[in-house]
């Protein structure tokens, strides 16, 4: 007799009703918070305006102030750069992807990630703005005609591809979460009243624009969708590929490998990922959503975390396999001193967080641990970070000429801009959740009878 298939676990837990949903979600906007959101937003505060005075110190005395120097002369900027454009990749593909397979799990995750790929791009925006030590200059890199002569730009360089890309990509971002924000503004809009909050009750009026529900709405929601995530899925292999020839296209050794698009686009959803699952397990204690961010959710990321840092694990073991089967001694030079050179901490810190710490996720009580997986996606995150500065400094601090090595370190300045951001990121995460629904509740509501707890008892 064949055995019948086991009852998925629920995706919705606490016996909810479509009414239970609706004030779930929207409480967060309507009360008052509670004391997780103002330590966390206080602590985030604290590092944003650390973050500020940073940025103003450095556009007031030049990036002479960075820890810089003639032989390392890219370090934290464009490595924190890279790392937030990473982290700003996964959001948008994880709500884009899982839409045009249905997963059914999205629903609870979708607008957190897509708010997140957002704030990321605006993180990672500062630092080109920064670096350029006048940032009211910033007009002259555009290419049109001015006073100062024919400043036109490189387009064969893929600095320039960069902005294409990103903008792109963070344009196609914007679109999409606020496309899916609509019915969600309407219901915000429906339970404001004019006499209690007739400002509110005009801003999600404004926002909503007009939605009301009817078939012919939703029909239009789904197409979009669906068009639009079938225009950002692959804008996310391209805009990682294009930063990674920022460095292929160079000649320093360790950079210029053809590996480095697949192996670029595998690392910032590895990266992503994790980060969408710190916010998510923040988010659900913050604005109380415990019954909608459920293990189920955290276990099916845990998976593709587990796979694409195995993935990132191999991109590793290429690397170095093609540095020594090229016979060119600088670039065998290059890997060997990334191992056991001075900066061979940076190196153990990479491999232990991205190749061995997610190998944990093999274990099943790990995978379905809320405080496992919160420790696991901050290494994580910590080895992405460390990835793009061991190909960054560690590439460049030994220079062609042996008189020219040299020693980076960060100074004060460096620390506080690159801690700023992320102030400034869970700032601006924080204040979203207190201000749009962070669940897509009239899609929740479309799952509740065939994955709510009080739906899913066995027989």
């Amino acid at each position: 007799m064949q055995k019948e298939a086991e009852i998925r676990d629920p995706l919705i837990l606490g016996n909810k009703t479509y009414h239970d949903i609706t004030k779930d979600i929207s409480r967060p906007l309507e009360g008052k918070a509670n004391k997780y959101w103002w330590i966390l937003f206080s602590l985030s505060f604290v590092l944003f305006i650390w973050g500020v005075c940073s940025m103003a110190y450095t556009i007031g005395t030049g990036i002479g102030s960075w820890g810089l120097n003639k032989t390392v002369n890219w370090a934290w900027d464009i490595t924190n750069f890279v790392w937030w454009i990473g982290i700003g990749h996964a959001g948008t593909l994880i709500s884009a992807v899982l839409l045009l397979f249905r997963q059914k799990w999205r629903m609870s995750i979708n607008r957190s990630a897509e708010a997140m790929t957002i704030f990321g791009v605006a993180q990672a925006a500062l630092f080109p703005l920064i670096h350029m030590g006048r940032p009211w200059l910033a007009y002259w890199v555009f290419p049109i005609p001015n006073q100062f002569g024919s400043l036109w730009v490189n387009f064969n360089s893929p600095l320039l591809w960069d902005v294409f890309a990103i903008s792109t990509y963070f344009s196609v971002s914007v679109v999409f979460w606020y496309i899916g924000l609509i019915p969600d503004f309407a219901m915000i809009r429906d339970r404001m009243s004019v006499k209690t909050a007739p400002m509110k009750k005009q801003l999600y009026s404004f926002l909503s624009f007009g939605w009301s529900g009817k078939a012919k709405h939703w029909q239009r929601f789904e197409e979009v969708s669906l068009v639009l995530a079938g225009l950002a899925t692959p804008l996310v292999f391209s805009v990682h590929s294009i930063v990674s020839m920022d460095f292929a296209t160079a000649v320093i050794p360790g950079w210029h490998t053809t590996i480095f698009p697949p192996y670029f686009v595998l690392g910032a959803l590895f990266s992503g990922f994790a980060m969408v699952e710190t916010l998510l397990i923040i988010v659900r204690k913050v604005v109380s959503l415990e019954s909608y961010i459920t293990i189920k959710h955290i276990e099916y990321m845990n998976v593709i975390i587990l796979l694409t840092g195995s993935l990132v694990g191999t991109a590793y073991i290429t690397e170095l396999f093609m540095s020594w089967y090229s016979g060119v001694e600088f670039e065998q030079y290059a890997f060997l001193n990334r191992a056991t050179g001075p900066y061979w901490w940076a190196y153990a810190i990479m491999m232990t967080c991205n190749v061995l710490t997610p190998q944990l996720y093999w274990f099943g009580f790990i995978r379905r641990s809320f405080l496992w997986t919160f420790i696991l996606s901050i290494f994580v995150n910590i080895g992405m970070w460390f990835e793009r500065f061991v190909i960054i400094v560690t590439s460049l601090h030994r220079d062609f000429l042996p008189s020219s090595w040299t020693m980076f370190s960060p100074s004060f300045i460096d620390i506080g801009i690159y801690l700023g951001t992320i102030g400034f990121f869970f700032v601006l995460f924080l204040l979203y959740a207190r201000t749009f629904p962070v669940i897509a509740q009239a899609e929740l509501k479309s799952i509740l009878k065939s994955s709510g707890s009080e739906y899913k008892k066995k027989k």
